[in-house]
């Protein structure tokens, strides 16, 4: 039977005073830094704006900051391979929480593309508007504006890093890649000179805990999640494997390209990771 968030259970057991505690703790001075970090991207934003547009050269050091002190003051363990590219492109990578937001800006100031709801999201969707994150609503009808949106940004030299699954997962399995996205990397000016990359997450749960105690999925509540992880009492470690960049114009199309990012990244997993 295939995993899927729609037939996987979520479970979500109440967090005892200790846990709370722990979170308490960690999330204090993670708040004094996130938000305090804001307050000066948004100062530097006007005049980053006003002399540069779009391109930004200096706020995505802040929230690169920021997503390393998250490491820091929670304890996840943090391990990285492979080279990060400097080509023009984009980062493509499996999902498995909103962790992945911090995990994947630590060696590499990129720009999210994200579903529309997170632009709601308490601190995390402040956080992402702030940064330049790129909010599509999966809507078939909207396909072709993200595309000219994606397209305008890549024309930038912005690097791009988005969810080929479309969801988070219980990051013990790697979905099939949705391929409307990577229509953008095939515009007649930009393919002979992007490239994307593909990125494998792998993240290993605290000892004794479940395998999927970093994994987000289904139903289950990000607030009670976001307790889980910073009150937890001993942390477990992720993995950030970058494998070779994919030349788009060594493919004839975006499922072409869809399907052999996807074999990458699900390459890069765990052997028992590899199957839905």
């Amino acid at each position: 039977m295939s995993w899927h968030p729609d037939n996987a259970e979520a479970p979500q057991p109440p967090h005892d005073a200790a846990t709370f505690l722990r979170f308490t703790i960690r999330a204090i001075p993670f708040g004094i830094v996130c938000f305090g970090s804001l307050a000066v991207l948004i100062l530097l934003r006007y005049p980053e704006r006003w002399i540069y547009g779009m391109r930004r050269p200096f706020t995505p050091y802040l929230t690169q900051f920021v997503c390393r002190a998250f490491f820091a003051i929670t304890g996840i363990r943090f391990a990285a391979s492979g080279v990060p590219m400097k080509t023009r492109g984009a980062i493509i990578a499996n999902h498995s929480s909103w962790i992945d937001i911090f995990t994947l800006h630590v060696t590499k100031r990129v720009y999210y593309v994200s579903k529309a709801e997170v632009r709601g999201w308490f601190g995390i969707g402040w956080l992402a508007r702030a940064t330049g994150t790129i909010f599509i609503n999966r809507v078939r009808g909207e396909a072709k504006q993200h595309e000219e949106v994606l397209r305008d940004r890549l024309t930038l030299g912005h690097k791009l890093l988005f969810f080929p699954e479309g969801t988070s997962t219980d990051a013990m399995h790697v979905l099939p890649f949705k391929t409307t996205l990577f229509a953008a990397f095939f515009d007649p000016a930009l393919r002979d000179i992007l490239s994307v990359q593909p990125v494998s997450v792998i993240y290993r749960a605290p000892p004794g805990k479940e395998a999927e105690f970093y994994g987000w999925w289904g139903e289950m509540s990000f607030g009670w999640h976001l307790i889980k992880v910073l009150g937890a009492a001993r942390q477990g470690s992720v993995e950030v494997i970058y494998h070779p960049p994919l030349r788009v114009a060594d493919y004839p199309d975006r499922k072409a390209l869809a399907r052999a990012s996807e074999g990458v990244v699900r390459q890069g997993m765990p052997e028992e990771r590899r199957l839905l």
